[in-house]
């Protein structure tokens, strides 16, 4: 009997003593990642109190300073106490895939792959995973358990620490109102820490992504989110940042102006386990050019959900608002279907008030009969119900419809994040491009979705009617732009204006035609009146019928945010060099055209006529290994390589 009882105590006790070496052996175990190439590390560290913070590295410098981690729900804490269960093994990913609207139509990179597993004083267990690249790194959080009830997270400690004074471009996150948040901000310089400034409206945090120049200006850092889906919300960035610690902010509660959202006291993300959270990305960069080629963003978002994607084709748009904002009529939008004919544009946009000119005038059937795919403006509210929206996007599909702008949703509550994946889902089943208006910023959706071909979140040439700031600003913001809300996903900013609006332009007619190829969007909509556009020169004239509205190469020539950028362009047989200068100074440009015109014999450059606002001049010359050129102030130049 004394036998058995030892016998079976021993039994009992063997797998604790296995748990205990195990725990002990995952304590002692290294809790950090690095990239294939060991240039990028993410480390993660445990203080006394089971504290969790990580910092980031780059050959061994410092990116990230110690920052904090963990979450804090309404009845689970994982911000204390915490202990290592768990260390997975390192494993190699490789994500490759093709974009629809791209820099680069090619994505192909190797990460390494961690997950370590964290046990809370109740017992309850947390993994976060962790990726590393030649681009970046990023870590999630995640819970693998299965529960019905749902968590509510009440609070994510997740920030980001960067060094004093280290130079940083951010854009302030709007208070909720009629038109916010919206991401229409500008970008502004700051010094890592500094409080908000010069903010178009009431703000309540900084908005991602969020771009620093730190390590004593030797390397680029974008900060972001990727993979949100309608498990959590959208997240900004808190207002405080003292001592260069910008932590991540959840939506907020009152951000329902727009849509049929409930008053919930609070907008904290919620779900039923299990919960992968998003991505938070920290895209890293010798210099700034890296940054804007970076795909990280949609390397670790799901990939494509739609099996045939050949309907979705990128192109141009003529749309009448901008130049002509209160004339509603038949006549108008027809003028704007021709100029889109003319100039063999795939599409044209009828933005708001088209449904009255269509029922007078049938503008959806004219635009059909030209061969130009008509585009729809809608409201979010009428996208918002997901019986309602699929109706909607039927009707519009057996009209003849090839896409919708959805305009108005300035939410990044959770229940906005479901609403839109229901959007980009919905429209795909009935072959419909979308276009998001006064939206949040993209986080690596037009992978998943492609036919999610553009958004705004960003401020563009519309400012001239409502921004009184924008004229002296625009050319620098022009410069920051590619580097931050670019880099997250396509931007519609309207490109090539020149008639002058309430705010009169600063910027000359080259810096503003230059927008439309600096820029990356699935769809370029183009502003201005068919006046400007016929008046224009033939060598333009050609320019805009080839010019395509996504990239299968691009290099950085000259990347300097705030100051000037420099980008070679290729699609196919085409080959383009575009710079503009954001400064209100001449800036001098010095490029080896032979290395970017390998079977071209001569170029075409563009740039300011004699009245430099409004006017073009083009001239031919023979292919040189030292082009030099003087920038204009707030001006820019496009060469078009020739056979």
């Amino acid at each position: 009997m004394k036998k058995t009882f030892i016998h079976r105590s021993l039994s009992l006790l063997a797998p604790a003593l296995f748990f205990v070496q195990a725990n002990c052996k995952a304590q002692n175990e290294k809790l950090d990642l690095k990239s294939k190439d060991n240039l990028n590390k993410i480390e993660l560290s445990l203080a006394e109190g089971g504290k969790l913070s990580y910092k980031v590295t780059r050959r061994d410098k410092t990116i990230i300073l110690d920052s904090p981690l963990g979450l804090s729900f309404e009845n689970n804490d994982f911000t204390s106490g915490l202990s290592v269960v768990k260390i997975s093994p390192v494993e190699e990913k490789r994500e490759k895939y093709e974009l629809k609207v791209a820099s680069n139509k090619v994505a192909d990179h190797v990460f390494e792959t961690k997950s370590i597993t964290f046990k809370n004083k109740q017992g309850a267990l947390m993994t976060i995973d962790l990726i590393a690249g030649e681009q970046g790194v990023a870590f999630r959080y995640k819970f693998t358990d299965k529960e019905e009830q749902k968590r509510v997270l009440k609070n994510e400690l997740t920030g980001f620490h960067i060094e004093q004074n280290a130079k940083g471009w951010l854009q302030p996150y709007n208070k909720a109102g009629d038109y916010t948040p919206g991401y229409e901000d500008f970008y502004v310089s700051v010094k890592s820490g500094d409080p908000i400034n010069g903010a178009r409206n009431e703000s309540v945090g900084w908005c991602m992504p969020a771009l620093f120049n730190v390590n004593n200006t030797k390397n680029w850092v974008l900060i972001a989110e990727s993979g949100t889906d309608g498990s959590f919300s959208g997240c900004h960035l808190q207002p405080d940042s003292k001592d260069g610690i910008y932590s991540i902010a959840f939506a907020n509660n009152d951000e329902k102006f727009t849509l049929p959202l409930p008053d919930k006291g609070n907008a904290y993300p919620e779900s039923n386990l299990p919960w992968t959270m998003p991505w938070r990305v920290i895209m890293i960069g010798d210099k700034a050019g890296d940054i804007l080629l970076s795909t990280m963003i949609t390397d670790l978002a799901p990939a494509s959900k739609i099996e045939d994607t050949s309907w979705i084709i990128p192109g141009k748009a003529a749309w009448s608002w901008w130049s002509h904002p209160e004339d509603f009529t038949p006549e108008m939008y027809n003028k704007f279907t021709d100029v889109s004919a003319s100039f063999g544009f795939r599409y044209t946009l009828f933005d708001a008030g088209w449904e009255k000119a269509n029922k007078e005038g049938k503008i959806i059937d004219y635009a059909l009969s030209k061969g130009v795919q008509p585009l729809v403006w809608g409201y979010s509210a009428e996208y918002f119900d997901s019986e309602k929206r699929k109706k909607r996007f039927r009707e519009l599909a057996q009209m003849g419809v090839k896409g919708v702008k959805i305009d108005f949703w300035c939410s990044d509550r959770q229940e906005v994040m479901a609403a839109l994946q229901g959007v980009f889902q919905d429209a795909a089943k009935e072959h419909l491009l979308v276009n998001l208006h006064g939206t949040t910023v993209p986080r690596g959706w037009h992978r998943t979705w492609p036919n999610f071909v553009t958004a705004e979140a960003i401020l563009g040439t519309e400012s001239y009617f409502y921004e009184p700031r924008f004229p002296e600003k625009a050319a620098e913001q022009n410069t920051v732009l590619p580097f931050t809300r670019n880099v997250a996903g396509p931007a519609d900013y309207t490109p090539f204006a020149l008639t002058f609006r309430k705010y009169t332009r600063l910027n000359t007619a080259v810096h503003e035609l230059s927008m439309a190829m600096i820029y990356t969007s699935g769809v370029i909509h183009f502003a201005d009146s068919e006046e400007v556009f016929n008046s224009l020169p033939n060598e333009l004239k050609t320019l805009l019928k080839e010019m395509p509205a996504t990239w299968d190469k691009t290099e950085c020539i000259i990347a300097e945010p705030g100051k000037r950028i420099v980008l070679s362009r290729q699609k196919e047989q085409l080959s383009y060099i575009i710079g503009i200068n954001g400064t209100n100074t001449a800036s001098p440009v010095s490029i080896d055209l032979k290395k970017y015109s390998k079977g071209f014999s001569k170029f075409r450059i563009i740039s300011e006529g004699k009245d430099a606002l409004m006017e073009f001049k083009v001239e031919t010359y023979p292919i040189t290994s030292n082009w030099k050129y003087n920038l204009a102030p707030k001006g820019g130049f496009i060469i078009q390589f020739i056979k």
